[in-house]
């Protein structure tokens, strides 16, 4: 809260020596009552002649230009940005008595994860793991506080050092070194880990086990750019495809595994908390060439194949299923998997019964890996399966939609050879061709035209934006993205060049679900509600994009709740990019301003006579004290 400040329990770490901080804590301060007065009146005459905007002008490296904002004004020496809330001996930033403070969170909540507390969870029934489902704190329950960062967090290595190494400090976490020492997932050598790709079912490593993949499927031809993996342990199988330039989108419950989906964004791999239990996956339908589960533990052949039919769901028409593990092959494990030949016998059976349900046919089975191939379309199986078929509604809706038992229905075709829902171009051209979403009118105010014109604009506010703070410029500064607003996914089409990944979000509450034009443009996301918190484990995004995301939400859910779910989720260090109207985007500096965060008002790309402004903002560096180094369990 505003006025005299209680010191914090912990200590503040600074960075010595580092590029990004000065060699002392305090920034060097200029003269701000004077500056205050004098830019006030300038900042009024601009008020008026803008009518109603503030005008910043960009600021390069060299500026120490002021904004026209009424908070305290500060200079830093570092960077593109100004430090209003620089930190003192005690880890606090000096902000003006009208700021609200908030403080660190106790350590205890140095992994909090909102929707899947594994407290919360044992209320809720363990059939069919709805446990392990999102279940959100109330509002009444919603911490007011920051989380910190464990003692010694280091900055992550960058790709694709980052795929094979990780810091201890900033995943304390040794189980999975024991728990799966044999299989080679993960190992720690002195302060870090060490991912040497293997796995369950890949014993020579998950790029060797890619490559066998590749042997029966085409990898490398562009037809198979978006893939997912269901119970996803570190996430190798995701990271070498990268390689191939395949996207995976890597999910795993937060279980007994501890920390799987924390240790593959630390890797820099694409992966997010999640279950196939009650609820829909929270893809669109169509949205993947590929789906992978390799020893998952999903009963598919359970539940009358509800999960499996799930998979059809988000599988593109001529789409892959690949599994390895339990039953496949079940002849030559059965007795290291301690089962039964007729119990592993009857799994594959049902599986199969399942599967020829969907109208899938088996492509192949070489030794431990089996593929099954979604049809491209239901020319020859909606009549003899129609009794199956879900019955009218959007297939796309997936945010807390209930699971059904029954096959979605592919758009229609008129012969056999057409491909359900139209044909997508091969990667690299499919990102910029029209999707088919789009160009059969089934997007409702968005035609091919104003989809070329958004890429177009994107390019150029990305252009902006590297003009503004030159570390978007620098390879590896930046690995994992967030776009919290993705519309048309203009914004990570633009970083396509990059050595960079970005989750592209759909707002449960946008006036028109544009994530499966997301997906056949080749790029990835997820729903998600901004009032709620995201699935994934904080200091996981090393830059986050929000466009006018508090204009969305200014009636649904307050402000500073969306601006902890942020700090949450952002990397120590980590940058900000914040689009809105110049009123709400004041209101959301003097939040940021309690955040201890640096931050910087400029103009919009067009100059500054638009109300819209831009906010860019760096995450001071600082982790919880030295005594509290015991994994937390939250």
């Amino acid at each position: 809260m505003a006025g005299p400040k209680t010191p914090p329990y912990y200590s503040p770490t600074y960075k010595k020596n580092g590029a990004n901080y000065p060699s002392s804590p305090h920034s060097i301060r200029i003269n701000v009552y004077t500056l205050a007065i004098a830019f006030t009146i300038l900042c009024s005459m601009s008020y008026l002649i803008g009518r109603g905007s503030i005008s910043t002008s960009p600021v390069s490296n060299a500026s120490s230009s002021v904004l026209c904002i009424p908070l305290k004004i500060t200079s830093s020496t570092s960077g593109v940005y100004k430090n209003s809330s620089s930190g003192d001996e005690e880890g606090e930033g000096a902000v003006s008595d009208d700021v609200k403070l908030y403080p660190p969170c106790d350590f205890k909540y140095s992994e909090y994860t909102p929707c899947e507390d594994p407290q919360r969870s044992l209320k809720f029934k363990r059939d069919r793991l709805i446990y392990r489902e999102r279940h959100c704190p109330d509002k009444t329950q919603l911490l007011k506080c920051r989380v910190p960062a464990p003692y010694g967090y280091k900055k992550p290595f960058k790709w694709p050092k980052s795929r094979d190494l990780a810091w201890y400090a900033n995943v304390p976490h040794k189980e999975l070194t024991v728990e799966k020492a044999v299989q080679n997932w993960i190992r720690k050598e002195g302060d870090k880990f060490r991912f040497p790709g293997g796995g369950t079912m890949f014993p020579n490593g998950a790029d060797a086990y890619v490559d066998d993949i590749d042997k029966l499927i085409n990898l490398k031809d562009g037809s198979i750019r978006t893939a997912i993996d269901t119970g996803c342990g570190v996430a190798s199988w995701g990271a070498y495809l990268l390689s191939r330039d395949i996207l995976a989108m890597s999910f795993a419950p937060r279980d007994t595994h501890e920390a799987q989906v924390q240790f593959a964004l630390e890797r820099g791999v694409p992966a997010l908390i999640g279950v196939l239990a009650s609820k829909r996956l929270p893809y669109p339908s169509r949205a993947f060439d590929m789906a992978h589960c390799s020893r998952c533990l999903i009963p598919w052949d359970l539940y009358d194949g509800a999960y499996l039919m799930e998979v059809d769901r988000v599988l593109r028409p001529g789409g892959y299923w690949i599994l390895s593990g339990p039953p496949i092959r079940w002849r030559k494990y059965f007795k290291g998997w301690e089962r039964t030949k007729d119990d592993l016998n009857g799994e594959q059976t049902r599986i199969e019964e399942v599967a020829k349900k969907l109208c899938w046919k088996k492509f192949v089975e070489k030794d431990d890996i089996a593929i099954w191939q979604k049809p491209y379309n239901h020319f020859q199986c909606k009549e003899q399966k129609k009794q199956l078929m879900c019955s009218v509604q959007d297939y796309d809706k997936a945010w807390y939609t209930e699971l059904e038992t029954c096959i979605t229905p592919l758009p229609e075709v008129t012969s056999e050879e057409d491909v359900a829902g139209g044909q997508l171009e091969k990667w690299p051209k499919r990102l910029n061709a029209i999707p088919p979403r789009i160009s059969s009118g089934s997007v409702k105010g968005v035609t091919a035209g104003s989809f070329e014109k958004d890429s177009q604009l994107w390019r150029k506010r990305v252009s902006y934006y590297k003009s503004i703070d030159n570390k978007l410029n620098q390879p590896g500064r930046f690995r994992n993205l967030l776009d919290m607003n993705a519309n048309l996914g203009g914004f990570a089409a633009s970083w396509v060049d990059d050595p960079v990944w970005v989750m592209n979000i759909v707002p449960a509450e946008a006036e028109v679900n544009t994530l499966g034009v997301i997906y056949e443009r080749g790029l990835i996301g997820t729903y998600q509600s901004w009032c709620e918190a995201m699935s994934t484990y904080p200091r996981t995004y090393d830059l986050l994009h929000a466009d006018s995301i508090f204009t969305m939400y200014k009636e649904r859910c307050d402000m500073d709740d969306i601006l902890l779910e942020m700090d949450r989720i952002l990397r120590p260090e980590g940058s900000i990019i914040i689009r809105e109207d110049v009123d709400i985007l004041v209101e959301v500096k003097r939040i940021v301003d309690g955040l201890n965060w640096e931050s910087l008002i400029v103009d919009h790309e067009d100059g500054p006579m638009e109300r819209e402004k831009l906010l860019f903002g760096v995450k001071t560096y600082w982790t919880a004290p030295a005594n509290t180094t015991t994994s937390p369990r939250i």
